[in-house]
């Protein structure tokens, strides 16, 4: 296939036809264009918003299949990804670190890239991949073993390939990279494992590093290949030589203001989980058990690196309560420049777009025991009794007391990211109500092992329902509707100009609801649990969807009961494409 495909391109060049290339002004519009998906979010500002219209809520029920594409042999678990659709292709990453160039038109296969990983990978919550990014005649995405790697987009030929960490000291790389302004910017994976999170920038062209930040304080930044600036400050609000293994992976990738030119990346879980052994565990003079800059929002300098505003959603974390969620660029209804950002640890943030400053924060799941709420600064109001007992207090020397915390450790809201309507200026949100059973134990860091220092269990909160999407005032909190699912929900959301809310279950549905009533249009069952994003985009004047059906991702792993609860359902890996024909198009 490959073969055939580099004689085309070479005889297309040889007749001077000049080959589509995907710029800086492609990724900057993507959010307006309704023929391509550039971009991992639809939008570097990750609304995930179609202005497409052509499908609506009158004509939703004629929505039917196109095309359907297995991504076959054993490989299957946890299909997380995110479509991207141009020149006639759509672009798919799998799990085990695959990529595939497949036709827009028939669905059939062009080729396929299959990452060589080695043995020993530690990658935390499933092998997972969540997308890719293109530019130019390259489509670009990381793998496992914490690597990033460009392909031709016409040949799946490599054109080059770095490294973003060392995978034996348990990085990995499972996000959608972003490009801005010919960088192409990454975060990284490991939170578990006492690594140190940072976010990179490298040369779009050749991979060539330019900056890097790492985001625990005491760690310096790099830039063109030169010591910049210090993170923070060195033992600011972190003990001894803890800053050295602090965690604070950003394991979800960012997002870009065009506005304000800033990169927003959340960051990951201070390590280890034990709160105690970082100084976090009671409160403290001046805030310095916070440990910054875990469980924070970074607004990031794109030219240099450097970091221009910090909010921390959860200080003193002692819960695995990552601050890696989404933060999605929008304007309120009276024209104010806002940040939205639904966290694990259960609150619904608004912040200014300007320099990250708190706006406000409610909640958006029922049940939450680790805080009484949020005060006027954004800072969390603790129930005290609520956080894991310290282990050196016990008389044993073994586990601190056991507390059951909501939400539990997977989050009101996880990975899976939300969308924005410009339609209702609701926010719909995926989320799930849950605790856990959570205590502390001792922990020694150990290159390659896990570093928690805390054992748990998660428990469903309610008997009928674990999943529920929720649309969300941005400005009150107040939940409009809410749809409920039995099993976790664990994939994204999208809304359209057409006054829908496409998502996915576990159970293997794909679901149309109206963005105003949460009422049930349209779905259809996949065969597999979806925990993948879904697009949509127009192809000689039809309105077209996809969504990648495959179960898997952290609930099976880490799921505890709920894990239990869930495990009849089965693996799969298929890319779902459905259409509107134009004679369906018009309803009476």
């Amino acid at each position: 296939m490959n073969r055939f495909i580099l004689a085309v391109t070479a005889g297309l060049l040889a007749a001077g036809v000049t080959q589509a290339q995907v710029t800086e002004e492609d990724l900057a519009n993507d959010q307006t264009m309704t023929t391509q998906v550039v971009t991992n979010g639809m939008g570097r500002h990750l609304q995930r918003y179609s202005p497409l219209d052509t499908l609506n809520k009158d004509n939703v029920k004629n929505l039917m299949p196109a095309w359907a594409f297995s991504m076959g042999g054993e490989k299957q678990r946890g299909q997380e990804t995110q479509p991207i659709v141009y020149d006639g292709v759509m672009y798919v990453t799998g799990s085990y670190s695959r990529l595939y160039a497949i036709d827009l038109q028939t669905g059939e296969e062009l080729w396929q890239y299959d990452g060589r990983l080695p043995e020993g990978i530690l990658p935390c919550c499933d092998v997972i991949n969540r997308g890719a990014a293109i530019y130019g005649d390259k489509i670009i995405f990381g793998t496992l073993d914490a690597r990033l790697v460009a392909l031709d987009r016409k040949t799946g030929d490599v054109v080059w390939r770095d490294k973003i960490a060392d995978y034996k000291a348990g990085y990995s790389y499972t996000a959608a990279p972003l490009i801005v302004n010919g960088l192409v910017i990454t975060g990284n994976s490991g939170g578990e494992f006492g690594i140190v999170g940072e976010v990179q920038a490298r040369d779009v062209e050749t991979g060539d590093m330019v900056w890097t930040r790492p985001v625990i304080e005491g760690h310096m930044g790099t830039l063109n290949g030169e010591e910049s600036t210090m993170t923070g400050e060195l033992n600011a609000t972190w003990p001894g030589d803890l800053w050295k293994t602090g965690g604070g992976a950003t394991w979800l990738g960012g997002s870009y203001d065009a506005e304000t030119d800033t990169l927003i990346f959340g960051t990951g879980n201070p390590a280890p989980w034990n709160s105690h052994l970082r100084g976090a565990g009671k409160p403290t003079v001046g805030n310095t058990g916070d440990n910054l800059y875990a469980a924070s929002r970074l607004g990031i300098d794109p030219a240099t690196g450097e970091i221009k505003w910090h909010f921390q959603t959860t200080p003193r974390e002692g819960w695995d309560y990552d601050g890696v969620n989404e933060v999605v660029a929008y304007e309120d209804a009276d024209g104010n420049k806002r940040f939205a950002t639904a966290d694990r640890n259960g609150f619904f943030y608004v912040l200014n777009r300007e320099d990250g400053a708190f706006v406000s924060a409610h909640p958006f799941v029922k049940d939450i025991t680790w805080a009484s709420g949020i005060d006027e600064t954004g800072r969390p109001i603790y129930n005290e009794d609520n956080r894991p007992g310290d282990p050196s207090a016990a008389t044993d020397g073994g586990k601190g007391e056991v507390v059951f915390s909501a939400p539990g450790f997977l989050g009101g809201k996880n990975w899976m990211p939300m969308a924005y309507s410009q339609n209702t200026g609701l926010f719909y949100v995926p989320s799930n109500e849950w605790g856990m059973d959570i205590w502390n134990e001792p922990v020694t860091y150990k290159k390659g092992a896990a570093y928690l220092g805390s054992g748990f269990t998660i428990k469903p909160m309610y008997e009928d329902h674990i999943g529920s999407l929720k649309a969300i005032d941005p400005a009150t909190g107040e939940w409009k509707w809410e749809y409920q699912n039995e099993a976790p929900l664990w994939g994204g959301v999208m809304t359209t100009a057409g006054g829908l809310v496409f998502f996915g279950t576990p159970e293997g549905k794909f679901l149309a609801l109206d963005d105003e009533t949460g009422e049930e249009l349209w779905s259809f069952q996949t065969g597999s649990g979806i925990v993948g994003q879904p697009v949509t985009w127009d192809m000689d004047g039809e309105q077209y969807v996809s969504v990648v059906s495959g179960w898997g991702g952290a609930v099976p792993l880490w799921g505890g009961e709920v894990a239990k609860k869930v495990n009849y359902l089965n693996q799969g890996g298929m890319v779902w494409t459905f259409k509107l024909p134009k004679q369906l198009a018009s309803v009476e």
